[in-house]
């Protein structure tokens, strides 16, 4: 019986669901997160790099991002791109390490980042579901063209719902967890 199709549909939502918790990551919960500094890039020598290349983020307090520069020369450069990015969050550079502080959520916007994270589940969900049209619609043809029965066509598209079923779940379960993350932060 033919797994390809299954199999191929699994690996592309599974990617859905990485990208899914690559978002989740980046939204701000009123606890730090070093992936908040994922997508900060410092233009150093020219060229735009991700901060995370070029020090090291560790978390000294529950609510603080201690960004330490491998080069202390680029400290100016990574203040200025941390001012630049879109986080809403203003540097403290003592001259040797640049601390960012989360500040506590206010309940207003604990809600909007809420929902912020329900419209991105749903990106996530659309996603998968496209990926079983076309598992489904690939099945179909496979049974067109001959290459499997009607009855293997009905079984392996049961099996491609259960694998999009289960992928909605995983996203539901990441979503409540991060919404829980939110109202307790």
């Amino acid at each position: 019986m033919n797994n390809e199709t299954i199999k191929k549909a699994q690996e592309n939502m599974d990617k859905s669901i990485k990208v899914y918790q690559k978002k989740l990551a980046s939204i701000r919960a009123g606890v730090a997160n070093a992936a908040l500094l994922d997508n900060v890039q410092v233009e150093y020598y020219g060229a735009p790099t991700p901060l995370t290349q070029m020090s090291s983020i560790t978390i000294p307090e529950p609510r603080v991002l201690l960004i330490t520069p491998y080069d202390q020369n680029s400290l100016d450069d990574i203040e200025h791109a941390l001012l630049a990015s879109n986080l809403g969050l203003t540097p403290a550079n003592d001259g040797k390490v640049i601390r960012l502080v989360i500040p506590q959520l206010t309940g207003e916007r604990r809600e909007e980042i809420a929902k912020e994270v329900g419209k991105y589940a749903e990106e996530a969900k659309i996603a998968v579901r496209n990926v079983r049209r076309d598992a489904m619609n690939s099945l179909k043809r496979e049974e067109k063209d001959g290459d499997i029965t009607e009855d293997e066509q009905r079984n392996l598209e049961k099996q491609v719902q259960k694998v999009t079923d289960d992928a909605a779940k995983k996203i539901d379960q990441l979503a409540d967890e991060k919404r829980k993350e939110i109202t307790q932060g």
